[in-house]
């Protein structure tokens, strides 16, 4: 059973950078798509990242393309988050979540994704 624990959210200013961390365990996924999803409160989760296994590729949401990027450590068994130039708007639950898939992530939406984490709170405020 794949399991995820997500850690490193808390309270930024503006302009403050952040690091989240996915600890992941059971993956034994062969073919998958892993990525960060974030829900603001009132509205719907947003992809933010995402990289498939079948074409190497990552791909971020335009919202914030440019500003994070997505790494992991396959010693570790994490998947990392780095947040740069964080903005109000970023302010959201953060999820890391995975699927077993045999194609790339242009179609993948998060009702595809069958592993989730709880979640790590972000808050970006002054």
């Amino acid at each position: 059973q794949v399991q995820f624990v997500e850690s490193g959210g808390g309270l930024v200013q503006p302009g403050g950078s952040l690091t989240l961390s996915c600890a992941a365990s059971g993956f034994t996924l062969d073919r998958y798509a892993i990525g960060w999803f974030r829900q603001a409160p009132g509205k719907g989760r947003e992809r933010i990242s995402c990289f498939s296994s079948n074409d190497g590729t990552t791909e971020y949401a335009d919202s914030v393309k440019g500003r994070f990027t997505m790494s992991s450590d396959n010693l570790k068994n994490a998947l990392y988050l780095q947040m740069d130039s964080l903005k109000p708007e970023d302010t959201a639950l953060y999820h890391c979540a995975a699927v077993s898939v045999v194609f790339g992530c242009e179609s993948l939406g998060s009702g595809h994704f069958g592993y989730w984490g709880q979640g790590t709170q972000v808050t970006v405020s002054s």
